[in-house]
C-alpha cells in the first residue's frame, strides 16, 4: 500500500488516497484512531460507478463513520474509474440496457455475465486491501462491510473471516448461483429494501434475504426508489455497526 495523498477534512476525520498496486482507494480515519488505540474498519462498497464520482457520497458514510469511532476504506472496483475495461461486461451492461428500455425481462444470462466476473474479480482485490489496512498501527478489528454490489458483500462474508457484520443494500441484480452462497452467510446482517426500487426485483430480494443463513438478519424496507434511502435508516446501520464492531 502506498499513499499518494493527504489531507484533514472540517471534522478532524484524517483522508488519505492510496494505491494498492494498479488499484486506487482512500482510507478515512477518526482522529480518535492510534497506534495504542486502533479503531475498527468498515469497507465502504459502492456501485460500479467510479470512485471520482461515488467519492462524495463515501466521504460522507466515511465522516459519518468516523463521528462513530470507525476508520472506513473503500477501493475502485474492477472495470470502474481509470481501471481497464472489460470488453465482455461492457457488452453485457449493453444489452441490460437494451433489455430494460425495451421493457423486457432481464434474462439470467445477462445477469451473470454482468456480475459474476466482478465478484470473483473484486473479492480478492478487497481481501488484499484488507490485509494492508489491517497492518497500519492506527487500524484494527472487527471489520464490517457496508453497501455496494450486494454480491460482492455475499462472497466476501462467506470467504473472508475477519468481516464480522454486514450492511447490504438489496439494490443490484443478483445472479442465482448466489442464493446459495447465501445460504452460506453466518456474520449479523443489516438489509436495506428500497421498495419502490424501479431497477430491483423486490421479490427476489425478498427471497435473497430469507436465503441468508445468519441467525440474526434484519430487514429495512423503506418507501421509495434507488436513490431516496431515507436518513434515518442510515442511521440504523450506523447503531448497528455499533454494536458489532465494538
Amino acid at each position: 500500500m502506498h499513499f499518494t495523498s493527504e489531507q484533514r477534512l472540517d471534522d478532524d476525520v484524517l483522508e488519505r488516497e492510496f494505491t494498492l498496486g494498479d488499484i486506487p482507494g482512500i482510507l478515512w480515519t477518526p482522529a480518535s484512531a492510534s497506534v495504542s488505540a486502533p479503531v475498527p474498519l468498515i469497507l465502504l462498497g459502492h456501485p460500479p460507478l467510479g470512485l471520482r464520482r461515488m467519492r462524495p457520497r463515501l466521504a460522507a458514510r466515511a465522516r459519518q463513520a468516523a463521528a462513530d469511532g470507525f476508520a472506513s476504506a473503500t477501493i475502485e472496483l474492477p472495470g470502474s474509474g481509470d481501471r481497464p475495461r472489460w470488453p465482455a461486461v461492457e457488452q453485457a451492461r449493453a444489452d441490460l440496457r437494451r433489455a430494460m428500455e425495451a421493457g423486457e425481462p432481464v434474462g439470467d444470462g445477462i445477469v451473470d455475465a454482468l456480475v459474476l466476473p466482478l465478484v470473483d474479480k473484486a473479492v480478492p482485490e478487497w481481501q488484499a486491501a484488507l490485509d494492508a489496512l489491517l497492518s497500519l498501527p492506527e487500524v484494527g478489528g472487527p471489520v464490517g462491510y457496508s453497501g455496494g454490489v450486494i454480491s460482492i458483500g455475499i462472497r466476501l462474508a462467506v470467504v473472508e473471516p475477519r468481516i464480522s457484520a454486514a450492511v447490504l443494500f438489496a439494490g443490484s441484480l443478483v445472479p442465482a448461483a448466489m442464493f446459495e452462497e447465501a445460504r452460506r452467510v453466518t456474520v449479523p446482517l443489516h438489509v436495506l429494501l428500497q421498495w419502490d426500487d424501479e431497477g430491483n426485483d423486490r421479490q427476489a430480494a425478498l427471497d435473497l434475504f430469507d436465503a441468508f443463513g445468519s441467525k440474526e438478519k434484519s430487514l429495512h424496507a423503506n418507501m421509495g426508489g434507488h436513490t431516496g434511502v431515507p436518513q434515518f435508516a442510515g442511521e440504523a446501520a450506523e447503531r448497528f455497526f455499533t454494536r458489532h464492531l465494538r
